[in-house]
């Protein structure tokens, strides 16, 4: 039998700074600090099952190994092999998030025989008064940053923004980052969950504990750089468009009011993750399945042209990701 679009089921993770807002885009969490929901995963211990067709509860790295290019591309088999090279996820943020950052591709080879960690966010939802921190503000060094850090003083230290619905942040391995409170995202992220934290506001576990803090991890891959201008910049009225172009992964928009044909796609797998709205995709001419808000659908190679056709009264917003 033919691949067709696969959907998994989410794995849902409780997180200290977690809600409950995951359950506007359909995902049956019924507890107040569920924080993450993984999409498209590899991760050991966290591997994606699918949900749909003739391939239910198939693992992912399962299906790579059996149907290998025909599933993620020939490039991409080449290179990642049975691991699928993308992680992805959705993240509601009760509470802010540590103050942390990921280390690069060379430096997570080489202490966890693992993959680097760069990302991208989507922000599909933020309260009037959220925030995000990305990098630092000017003439911050790493002598400077560690003194305040010891002294826990972060007055003047971190670069904050305010973001809103539809803005787009693209974070580099090395650059630090936390989300703040409010927020509902889509995250795109590279194969990886090695993360170092630096702050963590002195907050206790559900068992009393303070977490885990990473300083010295941190001081071997943080970029001090200060960076103008944080935000992907984009039309976001427009029916297509490019939000990340990147070597990890390529993410553009698509607003669907009728219906769309995505023709001759690139040679990797893609993922479609859909933000608002409901309707069908078409694939091998007379094939369809159901789709709606919330999911995440991954594109084997081998399928060139697949339609979306949305309901008259749900025009669909979906994410494209590919290599």
């Amino acid at each position: 039998m033919s691949l067709y679009p696969l959907i998994f089921y989410p794995s849902l993770h409780y997180r200290i700074w977690g809600g409950n807002k995951l359950k506007t885009l359909g995902k049956k969490v019924s507890d107040d600090k569920i924080g993450e929901s993984w999409e498209i995963s590899s991760v050991p211990n966290f591997i994606s099952k699918v949900s749909n067709g003739f391939l239910k509860d198939r693992e992912l790295t399962e299906l790579i190994n059996v149907y290998k290019e025909d599933l993620v591309g020939s490039d991409v088999y080449n290179k990642f092999g049975n691991n699928f090279p993308l992680l992805i996820k959705f993240l509601d943020t009760h509470e802010p998030l540590s103050v942390q950052v990921h280390p690069d591709d060379i430096y997570g080879k080489k202490h966890h025989n693992s993959w680097g960690k760069t990302e991208m966010w989507y922000v599909i939802d933020a309260d009037k008064d959220s925030e995000i921190i990305l990098g630092f503000e000017k003439n911050m060094t790493q002598e400077k940053f560690f003194e305040k850090l010891n002294a826990n003083d972060f007055d003047g230290v971190f670069r904050k923004v305010y973001p809103k619905k539809g803005d787009v942040f693209y974070i580099p391995a090395g650059r630090v980052h936390a989300l703040g409170k409010g927020l509902l995202i889509a995250e795109i992220q590279q194969s990886s969950d090695i993360t170092y934290r630096i702050y963590d506001y002195d907050r206790l576990d559900k068992n009393g504990k303070k977490r885990e803090l990473h300083i010295e991890e941190a001081k071997a891959v943080i970029d001090f750089s200060y960076i103008e201008n944080v935000y992907s910049t984009y039309n976001p009225q427009g029916l297509n468009e490019c939000l990340v172009h990147s070597p990890y992964f390529n993410v553009n928009k698509h607003n669907i009011a009728k219906n769309y044909i995505f023709k001759d796609l690139p040679t990797s797998f893609k993922i479609f993750i859909l933000l608002e709205g409901r309707g069908s995709m078409s694939y091998n001419q007379n094939q369809s399945i159901f789709i709606e808000k919330g999911q995440s659908i991954l594109i084997p190679a081998c399928l060139k042209n697949i339609e979306i056709i949305s309901d008259k009264d749900a025009p669909i917003t979906l994410l494209e990701v590919h290599l």
